[in-house]
């Protein structure tokens, strides 16, 4: 077993008498890219700070680093973090670049050879020589990830670092740092509330709610295979189906995008390309988004959303309060074996370890 990497066993994290996080065990192997997901509060950056030796909570349990208890020296030497704010210094942006270099008491001259590299790679030659502190907040980000894999750490920590980018420019950074990590021997960890990024960087992901991991493996298949309702609604699939509304053994779950209403005659209820029987409702209320028109449906079960796309005419909608029929495709059954008591407390659903069918128990190495 291929102990390089950054991991973790028994850590716990306390604010006062409050548990802020409890991980069992964990490991980031050298070279693989982990994404922690999770919704705003859950604990990632916490998690992140941790694994740094960096979190101003009380900390317990033991951190690791390449198979063995990592020491704050040792934590220093071997990980390097982004944050969500990028922090610049004083001078040019060539200067930033090399300033991770220059604290590890490499020479000037050796730290930009040894940076021109990954400033090419970043595409921040044209920005060499500009003053830091005058840059976008897109272009310092670039900086801050250019000056971290400068620096060729054995752990790199990222804090959302693409959060408050513009689409473009996090389109771009993401594919610039996806091909920068590609082949380095460098065990990484990104913190995210965005599946998408998860999907673009990481082969690893692990879902975070409540300061706990309830499932994790492979990243397209953690994202295809909820294992409960939280974790469902994390992934974006925000329409439950219990048995009572589509008839079926298991309580499903779909995304809005693959949720529509049957509008013509060439959209015939119970067609077999829908995963589950069309369901019935009624039409509350329907929202013109530009791109895509939002319809809001009321069930005997609970509320669907549904995405269509954004040239179908208002006409074209039944008027509200009409009964419809709602088309599903790509529905999931939640995959925990508790998955068809969705009124389950979310107090004891976070106080029992989740995983995912064909998934390692959470606490396992990847």
């Amino acid at each position: 077993m291929n102990d390089a990497g950054i991991g973790c066993r028994g850590l716990r994290v306390h604010a006062g008498r409050r548990e802020l996080l409890s991980v069992p065990e964990l490991h980031v192997a050298s070279g693989r890219t982990l994404a922690v997901l999770g919704p705003n509060g859950a604990g990632k950056s916490t998690l992140l700070r941790a694994l740094g030796m960096l979190s101003t909570h009380r900390v317990s349990g033991e951190i690791r680093l390449n198979g063995h208890p990592a020491t704050r020296p040792q934590m220093r030497d071997a990980v390097v973090a982004v944050l969500q704010r990028p922090i610049m210094r004083r001078g040019t942006v060539a200067a930033n670049v090399i300033s991770g270099l220059r604290f590890r008491g490499m020479t000037r001259r050796e730290a930009r050879a040894r940076a021109w590299p990954w400033i090419e790679a970043l595409g921040l030659e044209s920005l060499v020589d500009r003053d830091a502190r005058s840059l976008s907040i897109g272009e310092a980000q670039r900086v801050s990830i250019t000056r971290a894999l400068a620096v060729a750490p054995q752990v790199l920590l990222l804090d959302e670092p693409f959060s408050g980018l513009d689409s473009t420019t996090r389109a771009d950074l993401l594919a610039d740092l996806r091909a920068a990590l590609t082949g380095r021997p460098t065990a990484t960890i990104l913190v995210t509330h965005d599946r998408h990024e998860a999907l673009a960087l990481a082969e690893d992901t692990a879902l975070l709610i409540d300061g706990r991991i309830r499932q994790h493996g492979p990243t397209a298949e953690i994202l295809d295979r909820p294992g409960d309702t939280d974790t469902a609604r994390l992934l974006g699939y925000t329409n439950l189906l219990p048995p009572a509304l589509t008839g079926g053994p298991h309580t499903l779950v779909a995304r809005p995008e693959h949720t529509q209403l049957v509008l013509t005659s060439a959209d015939t209820p119970g067609d077999p390309t829908d995963d589950v029987r069309p369901v019935i409702g009624t039409l509350r209320r329907t929202v013109a988004l530009g791109v895509v028109t939002r319809v809001d449906v009321d069930t005997s079960t609970g509320p669907l959303t549904c995405l269509h796309p954004g040239d179908v005419l208002a006409t074209e909608f039944p008027p509200i309060g009409s009964d419809v029929h709602v088309r599903i495709r790509q529905a999931r059954p939640l995959t925990t074996a508790d998955r068809d008591e969705p009124t389950e407390s979310t107090t004891d659903s976070a106080a029992r370890p989740r995983r995912s069918t064909g998934n390692r128990r959470a606490g396992t190495r990847w």
